[in-house]
């Protein structure tokens, strides 16, 4: 599979005296419902589209409970989730409050499957 990418040129913000450099950007399509793809599954195996459609939705289910309850969820080869956060800093540990939390991520780390 290859992707399709368009390139553009950026100065580094960093370091403004240096030359404007080309960078690549992946060039995205449009997208794939839960819905499309659990007919195109079953098309490619024995499970009607209702089932795998419930299956996927039950999958999403089970990964937001387990990454709230602070579990990094490993899917073998196709890879793993994990939940991350970011907050301002204090000066005491006394200071801190959930409030200080700003910025909550799923983070997406692929596998053997997905890394080729």
């Amino acid at each position: 599979m290859s992707v399709q990418y368009t390139l553009f040129r950026q100065k580094n913000p960093a370091k403004p005296e240096e030359p404007m450099k080309w960078f690549a950007l992946a060039k995205s399509k449009s997208g794939i419902t839960l819905k499309e793809m659990g007919r195109n599954i079953s098309q490619s195996s024995t499970v009607n589209m209702v089932d795998v459609v419930a299956v996927l939705e039950a999958l999403k289910q089970e990964i937001e409970k387990h990454l709230s309850e602070g579990k990094i969820v490993r899917m073998d080869d196709f890879g793993s989730f994990q939940l991350t956060i970011g907050s301002e800093g204090v000066k005491s540990e006394q200071a801190f409050h959930p409030g200080l939390i700003r910025r909550r991520r799923i983070v997406f780390r692929p596998g053997k499957v997905l890394k080729t």
